[in-house]
């Protein structure tokens, strides 16, 4: 990615479906990092979403790497399917498995980084036992499920108490913050200590193009 320090993600799920492929290009042109893929079962949380023949033509059609946010139960028989089909990257939700260690290992042995997801009520102890063998802890500043959410803004203490984590533990991992990122609270995440921002309707929704959206998104 271009620059873990501000990396943006646009958030695939709130694209144009009818014209993916050029934004697709539209998106890479405009300096994106990452695109960031939800799936969503209808079980973990109450929406179903995009999956694996979307995710093979982002990877057909696209060179940017792709970040997969796995919003399911039992992530464990589905880790190496991703892989398979273009994941750079897999983040699967303490809150989903009983054996988030080896649904971790699962994903970095099918050669995509491991990431963990936590919703906002989860405290940070439920990814401490596992902080050195992930590339990317996402705290989650909305309730998972459904895209256009307000920012929760009490999650910023969680973010700069996993950046004191992070330091310690692992300097090099990713604190990705995902729900209600839009200018007026991206640089407070930022502050706080997160390094990668996923966005979806601040990008995807309103006037202006995808490249002036996401340059205002890097300023603030």
């Amino acid at each position: 990615m271009a620059d873990q320090n501000r990396a943006i993600g646009p958030s695939v799920l709130s694209a144009d479906f009818l014209n993916l492929g050029a934004q697709l290009d539209e998106l890479a042109a405009a300096g994106a990092d990452y695109l960031h893929f939800d799936v969503m079962d209808g079980r973990f949380v109450p929406n179903i979403s995009i999956g694996l023949p979307v995710l093979e033509a982002i990877r057909a059609g696209s060179t940017l790497p792709i970040d997969t946010h796995l919003m399911i139960v039992e992530p464990d028989n589905w880790v190496e399917t991703f892989a398979t089909a273009g994941s750079d990257r897999i983040t699967v939700h303490a809150e989903a498995t009983p054996h988030l260690h080896r649904v971790i290992q699962a994903i970095a042995a099918a050669g995509a980084t491991p990431s963990v997801a936590i919703n906002p009520a989860t405290p940070l102890a439920a990814i401490e036992e596992i902080l050195d063998d992930v590339g990317q802890i996402l705290v989650m500043t909305v309730n998972p499920g459904f895209g256009g959410q307000s920012f929760i803004e009490s999650c910023l203490d969680k973010i700069s108490r996993l950046r004191e984590m992070v330091e310690r533990t692992n300097p090099s991992c990713v604190i990705q913050v995902d729900g209600g990122i839009a200018e007026s609270t991206i640089g407070l995440a930022a502050a706080a200590g997160a390094t990668s921002f996923v966005a979806g309707t601040a990008v995807f929704d309103g006037p202006g193009t995808l490249a002036e959206k996401i340059a205002a998104l890097r300023s603030a």
